[in-house]
């Protein structure tokens, strides 16, 4: 339970691991994308990039990149993708710092999309960045693998092996908000 006056949707906003085979539209996929274009970015240079399959081949060759305890529940997804990051800016070449920063930003836009079209999207760190740059054809000198996402409708919790049932059941806590922000006094 939020312990501010919270907008409902940000709380019922989740990172489900039971999925439902179900595909998503070419209309959906667009507005997912197209949140995450439009979030903002340091110079606006837009340093991300998803690359994403949707297709049961495309999604088989994304499968193996994914660490062996996110493969099980993650291959049900509809959506898989991974999320880059651009080391240096696309205008003059320089290193960009905020380039991780702005690309989690684009993620938690699409997130949020999928929230608003009743889907959830699932984010992980545990995946392989070598194998996703080698798979999705992305030169690791010039981007940064951050992370692994499947998007989808959230289908029952009993698909899932034991272990991680009571996961999906019981959502993850929240740290209290004096953990996670505090006020610079005078």
């Amino acid at each position: 339970m939020p312990s501010a006056s919270l907008t409902p949707f940000f709380a019922a906003r989740w990172s489900p691991r039971a999925f439902r085979e179900d595909p998503l539209t070419a209309d959906q996929v667009a507005t997912l994308f197209e949140a995450a274009r439009r979030a903002p970015s340091c110079f606006n240079d837009q340093p991300w990039q998803f690359v994403y399959a949707t297709s049961a081949p495309a999604r088989a060759r994304l499968i193996p990149v994914l660490a062996e305890a996110n493969r099980g529940w993650a291959q049900r997804a509809p959506l898989l993708g991974i999320a880059f990051a651009r080391k240096t800016f696309g205008a003059n070449g320089q290193p960009n710092r905020w380039a991780e920063f702005d690309t989690g930003q684009a993620a938690m836009s699409l997130a949020l999309q999928a929230h608003l079209l009743s889907l959830e999207a699932h984010f992980m760190g545990g995946f392989d960045p070598d194998a996703a740059c080698a798979v999705c054809e992305v030169d690791p000198k010039e981007w940064t693998a951050m992370a692994a996402f499947v998007v989808g409708k959230v289908g029952e919790a009993s698909i899932l092996p034991e272990k991680l049932r009571e996961r999906e059941i019981v959502r993850s806590p929240r740290k209290p908000h004096a953990e996670v922000a505090r006020e610079l006094k005078d």
